[in-house]
């Protein structure tokens, strides 16, 4: 099974949602604000896609956290995002052992094994 984590009310999450509807995908939503990850939950997503794609650094929670400048270490960022998860980049798509981070239509397609198909709708 799909698994969508994100924050309910994204923009992001609402197109995800749209597309993977659309395009007939059966997946379970997470929301971060009522099913917080666990701090093994956030270090096996880091060490699937690195923190670097997973850290979203243009979102207000980085930036009012004041990061940019700050020399974390892995697991002091790590550490942040465990309490401060809206700062997670959206969407995260689980499936099985496969990580997708961000919103990307054509990914998707191949993510969920959909890459035959043609002009899927546009979100």
């Amino acid at each position: 099974m799909l698994h969508v984590i994100g924050i309910k009310n994204c923009d992001t999450i609402k197109k995800t949602k749209k597309w993977l509807t659309e395009n007939e995908v059966e997946f379970e939503f997470i929301d971060l604000k009522k099913e917080p990850l666990s701090i093994d939950e956030i270090k096996e997503l880091e060490y699937k896609v690195g923190l670097d794609v997973l850290v979203n650094k243009r979102g207000t929670t980085y930036r009012n956290l004041g990061l940019k400048d700050r020399d974390l270490s892995d697991e002091e960022m790590v550490g942040i995002l465990q309490e401060n998860q809206s700062m997670i980049k959206r969407p995260v798509l689980v499936l099985d052992e496969a990580v997708l981070v961000g919103y990307d239509k054509e990914a998707f397609k191949n993510f969920v094994g959909l890459e035959d198909l043609e002009d899927s709708p546009e979100v």
